[in-house]
């Protein structure tokens, strides 16, 4: 069986003062996917490696990595796609590292209620005027963003929040923007002053890294651009018309 090379991060913060890499050799079939090969690692050569996965299959985000330099699902990326070799696995870029290839995303995970990712309505009609119906068209306003599945490889993908930690960041700001799309919500103006904020949509300098690295094709960079239009244009009415009416 063909065989090829994986050199693995390892770092325990509490002890070690900085990452070191850690080099083996795993079976090569044109099925195995990265995760694979550290499955094999920890299962068959080196029970102390740590790293996170659950579904194996594209859409629970959590094998989030850096491959060879790129932001990847573990899961979803082959290693026949790199030989010969070697294959540099390390964790997520722009956020602590816990152990080895797990990062601690607290920080993601206390920004994201602030966009109210859930529908907000002001209204509750009875149950028996039946359901929210939506048209294929106001389905399609939000559907792309509607697709992301808080892996965080836009995150560590994104310049800015590498300087900025304070950036409320790509995937959240997606979100939000998933839902003022959404016919049936009506929060828009609820999560105006979290996303319009200057740690909002107006920090993102447009890079498109965001874009380029998530795995489903959502373009948070799309979606800020959007919603920096929608701000704006609810700045200048607001401005021309301060007593409303506009």
């Amino acid at each position: 069986m063909d065989r090829i090379v994986m050199e693995v991060s390892r770092y325990r913060p509490e002890i070690e003062s900085a990452p070191t890499f850690q080099a083996y050799e795993v079976p090569l079939t044109r099925e195995w996917a990265v995760l694979d090969g550290l499955t094999y690692i920890k299962d068959h050569l080196d029970g102390t490696l740590s790293f996170r996965w659950s579904c194996r299959m594209g859409i629970c985000g959590s094998s989030g990595m850096t491959i060879n330099g790129d932001p990847k699902l573990a899961c979803a990326t082959f290693l026949a796609d790199y030989l010969p070799g070697p294959v540099r696995v390390e964790p997520m870029r722009n956020f602590p590292v816990i152990r080895d290839l797990v990062v601690d995303i607290s920080d993601f995970m206390a920004k994201l209620p602030s966009v109210k990712p859930w529908l907000v309505r002001h209204d509750e009609p009875p149950v028996e005027d039946g359901e929210y119906r939506q048209t294929p068209a106001e389905l399609d306003a939000f559907k792309q963003f509607s697709m992301c599945i808080n892996c965080m490889l836009c995150y560590s993908a994104c310049p800015v929040y590498a300087l900025d930690p304070d950036f409320l960041g790509p995937a959240a700001i997606a979100l939000g923007q998933r839902y003022n799309l959404d016919s049936r919500d009506q929060g828009a103006a609820d999560r105006r002053d979290v996303l319009a904020a200057a740690d909002g949509a107006w920090a993102c300098t447009l890079v498109g890294e965001c874009s380029t690295a998530c795995p489903k094709g959502v373009d948070p960079a799309g979606a800020i651009q959007r919603y920096k239009l929608t701000a704006a244009t609810h700045a200048l009415k607001k401005l021309l018309f301060p007593w409303g009416g506009g």
